[in-house]
């Protein structure tokens, strides 16, 4: 069973979509159609812009999203028995099922986009990726810093966790990571705590939002990042991409359900090869492929 996977920030770079848009004129047109959505010309960053640039969040997950999609609706006979996407990419999975138009999904990311990098502005905070410890021993680490917010965001893979919240917190927890034998806990060059309580003004902006968004019955399961689990109920998948903010990321629990649903055949479409990095070391057996 083939499985359609979708990257979230941090997988972009400078020129993503070029070749696409001069080869394909239907991808052109998806190209423009964003360009006048967004009311600037992203292509033009995408293209040709600098790194700097690319990084602006009102920027790099529109430009995820679209490289992404549009990529998708260029693969002949893509057939997806089932989909998912690390934290952004789930609204390209829920594009990749039928579930959201291309246009409305846009929308939400360009507004979702928008309110994080608010919600960044409220409170400094980060991430980090902690390696080499048990999910676990992670999760205890964090509980035990209770006079800051500090608590799991990304379950990536086997020993592989990122960690969300404010800047002392995330100080005090990659310390206490390193102590309980941590191989690394490298903070990362992000805006804001994603995935954590501090995203919450950002979740309830994008809450109106998602609920004024018609959602579609999809042509298969999308597996949602709150929980792992296969949903095809537009209502149940909208009330569990508003609670996606402020909730964790459980990547490695999604793969090894979708695994045991029967996915033999891992796609990932979009900038980059993360994901299939990360599904190899979930499920060494795992075949996977790429459209970049």
């Amino acid at each position: 069973m083939n499985a359609f996977i979708f990257p979230g920030q941090g997988a972009q770079f400078v020129g993503m979509g070029k070749e696409l848009y001069a080869s394909n004129d239907q991808a052109k047109k998806y190209f423009e159609t964003a360009n006048e959505i967004l009311g600037f010309r992203i292509t033009d960053i995408m293209f040709d812009g600098t790194d700097e640039q690319l990084k602006q969040t009102n920027v790099t997950q529109p430009a995820v999203f679209l490289h992404s999609v549009i990529r998708y609706m260029s693969l002949e006979n893509a057939q997806p028995a089932m989909v998912a996407g690390h934290s952004l990419g789930e609204f390209s999975a829920l594009v990749a099922n039928n579930t959201l138009l291309f246009e409305d999904a846009l929308k939400l990311v360009a507004m979702r986009a928008a309110a994080m990098q608010k919600a960044c502005e409220l409170q400094a905070s980060t991430m980090a990726a902690i390696l080499g410890l048990e999910d676990a021993k992670v999760e205890e680490v964090c509980a035990s810093i209770n006079d800051e917010i500090v608590v799991a965001a990304n379950y990536n893979c086997p020993g592989q966790l990122v960690i969300s919240g404010s800047l002392q917190g995330i100080e005090k927890a990659c310390e206490a990571m390193k102590a309980a034998g941590a191989k690394r806990a490298l903070v990362l060059q992000v805006g804001g705590a994603f995935h954590s309580p501090l995203m919450q003004p950002a979740r309830e902006e994008l809450a109106a939002a998602i609920e004024a968004t018609q959602f579609h019955t999809p042509i298969c399961p999308v597996y949602q990042n709150v929980n792992a689990l296969p949903q095809t109920d537009p209502a149940i998948i909208k009330q569990n991409l508003i609670e996606q903010l402020t909730a964790p990321v459980r990547w490695t629990q999604i793969v090894q359900q979708m695994v045991q649903d029967g996915a033999t055949h891992f796609v990932e479409v979009g900038p980059g090869n993360v994901l299939q990095g990360l599904v190899k070391k979930i499920h060494r057996e795992a075949i996977t492929e790429g459209f970049s």
